[in-house]
């Protein structure tokens, strides 16, 4: 739009919304600000919290850096209306954003694409007194199959079972079901944070991250701490957490942690930067456990991590993340 190539981009930086991810969001745009400002941008945060945003002046930004996490920020609304309005931004398109905010779609589509990701169930806890699952894999339409909930069908899956929203990030909700007496409490408390409900085979290993940018991974990282699971708390605030690059594998076994995270966000069609959550069996398997689109960009958020470890600081990450958003939206 007439600008010199190396002029400061003017730069929407939505960040917020309002859902369940709100502060997290907050705090991902405030990192993003000051990254663009150090690369030399004249960024402003946008809320779009309770605002439409057709009432946004897009005409006097060159492009949007979307910070949002959950909600319509995430599941593709917010993208699918930005591609209407013509407005360039960053990340994933609405498709790609949509299945990999879906756990389900997202494993869904892992399977068809020969992914690993662990077995499931769908539930829908609110459906009358009585659970509901949804059959897999979806009918040709796209649309949920649901049938009566039979106790079979979970305990084929065989316990434990971790038990999570099917539509947060966060890792808000995340239980573990040990037992069919625990079952019902758990699908309860992640029913308490999303309509429907993830029941998934529990895979006893170690916990990866591979963070990719264009399609290429970014160095390895391992989650280890004393918590069973790596859930909302341990993320944000616990300090029992800890992140290591040196994990002691083969890097036989590295290349194909990496390489299997290529293959999951290949399969979802998801672009910019992404980040793809793995664990490792006691047989050295990978097991896919989903993908984020638009990972967060705090202090604490593992993907910024994994770029300066690749000697990429975070006003370049930003930088290169806006560029190929505008380059691949014109």
């Amino acid at each position: 739009m007439g600008r010199k190539p190396n002029a400061p981009l003017r730069v929407a930086v939505l960040a917020g919304g309002d859902s369940a991810e709100r502060a997290v969001s907050l705090a991902s745009g405030a990192g993003v600000v000051r990254a663009l400002q150090q690369a030399g941008h004249a960024p402003e945060v946008i809320d779009p919290a309770g605002r439409d945003l057709d009432s946004v002046e897009w005409e006097r930004f060159d492009g949007c850096f979307l910070a949002l996490h959950g909600g319509a920020g995430e599941d593709g609304r917010v993208q699918n209306h930005l591609t209407r309005c013509g407005v360039a931004y960053t990340g994933s398109g609405p498709r790609a954003s949509r299945l990999a905010m879906s756990k389900s779609a997202a494993k869904a589509v892992f399977r068809t694409a020969g992914v690993p990701t662990p077995d499931y169930v769908l539930l829908e806890p609110k459906k009358g007194p009585g659970l509901i699952c949804a059959k897999h894999p979806p009918g040709r339409s796209g649309k949920l199959n649901l049938v009566p909930f039979s106790a079979r069908l979970v305990a084929r899956l065989g316990f434990p079972l971790v038990v999570k929203p099917d539509g947060q990030g966060s890792s808000l909700g995340v239980g573990i079901a040990r037992s069919a007496a625990e079952f019902p409490d758990r699908v309860a408390q992640s029913g308490r944070v999303g309509s429907m409900v993830l029941a998934e085979r529990l895979i006893e290993g170690r916990e990866f991250t591979v963070a990719l940018f264009q399609g290429s991974p970014l160095p390895l990282l391992e989650i280890v701490g004393r918590e069973e699971l790596f859930d909302y708390r341990s993320k944000y605030s616990s300090t029992l957490i800890e992140y290591h690059f040196q994990t002691g594998l083969p890097p036989i076994l590295i290349e194909q942690l990496r390489e299997t995270a290529a293959r999951a966000a290949s399969a979802l069609g998801a672009r910019g930067l992404v980040r793809v959550d793995l664990l490792l069996d006691t047989d050295n398997r990978p097991w896919v456990l989903e993908l984020n689109t638009l990972p967060g960009m705090t202090d604490h958020s593992l993907a910024p991590k994994a770029a300066r470890r690749a000697g990429i600081d975070m006003p370049r990450l930003c930088d290169q993340i806006l560029r190929d958003g505008l380059n691949r939206r014109g």
